[in-house]
């Protein structure tokens, strides 16, 4: 049975496409076979990575083309349900985050999937910056609604520390308030946005995996830098547990 994998967070660019994608490469390169499912009705950036094999478009629009129709999901749970990968990896877009969150509510989606054998996670990314404040509801909104899920925060420091009042993230109300809700939390590397952030720009930019990147046709320093970030994300994924 398959273990899945929900990306879920209601503020677009923080990072989702990306932790899709390198949970997939994750998995693969772990000789596991992995299926991914690209539902944001905007932006397919995670369909966009064409060395992935085996990543499937959902189309959520009605046939107008003006809004999200919720039925559409049933092709998802069809497809889950039925699955024989080994992990299945679901990049959904910011402005379906609330379509699919009913979905899963409505269509009584996880003990479907549950019945069936299959492993749920829920993945969710908190930002520092301005866009914090809008993350940490996303997550409150994952609490609220799947009070008994396991929950899998990413945090990325890209855009500034995840801090509030001088107070480090394990301190955040919403965090001491919630702590059998999370599986575990996931510390995005950071360094040089000189040198590996731009590195990881140019690499995500030409939706390339890490092993093209580090294998590549780029500078032995840039392979560098790749192949050590690359080895730090695999680290925390397997201190993560969710082989």
């Amino acid at each position: 049975m398959a273990t899945i994998h929900f990306i879920l967070q209601g503020k677009g660019g923080v990072g989702k496409s990306m932790i899709a994608s390198m949970l997939f490469q994750f998995y693969q390169e772990e000789g596991y076979e992995v299926m991914g499912y690209d539902t944001d009705p905007v932006n397919q950036t995670f369909m966009s990575f064409k060395e992935f094999d085996n990543i499937k478009l959902i189309e959520i629009m009605e046939d107008n083309g003006d809004n999200i129709d919720s039925r559409k999901f049933d092709d998802l749970l069809e497809e889950l349900v039925a699955s024989e990968a080994s992990h299945v990896i679901i990049d959904n877009g910011a402005s379906s985050f609330i379509a699919l969150g009913s979905y899963i509510k409505d269509s009584d989606m996880l003990n479907i999937l549950a019945e069936n054998g299959h492993q749920i996670y829920f993945h969710t990314v908190i930002v520092g910056g301005q866009a914090l404040y809008d993350t940490l509801n996303g997550l409150n909104k994952l609490f609220l609604n799947f009070p008994s899920s396991e929950i899998i925060i990413w945090k990325n420091l890209f855009w500034g520390k995840i801090v509030i009042d001088d107070k480090e993230f394990d301190n955040f109300k919403l965090i001491q308030e919630n702590p059998e809700k999370i599986y575990a939390i996931i510390d995005i590397p950071t360094g040089n946005k000189d040198l590996i952030g731009k590195d990881l720009q140019q690499l995500f930019a030409k939706k390339q995996s890490f092993n093209t990147g580090i294998n590549g046709k780029n500078p032995i320093a840039v392979k560098s830098r790749l192949k050590k970030y690359w080895n730090e994300v695999k680290e925390r994924i397997y201190n993560a547990n969710i082989l």
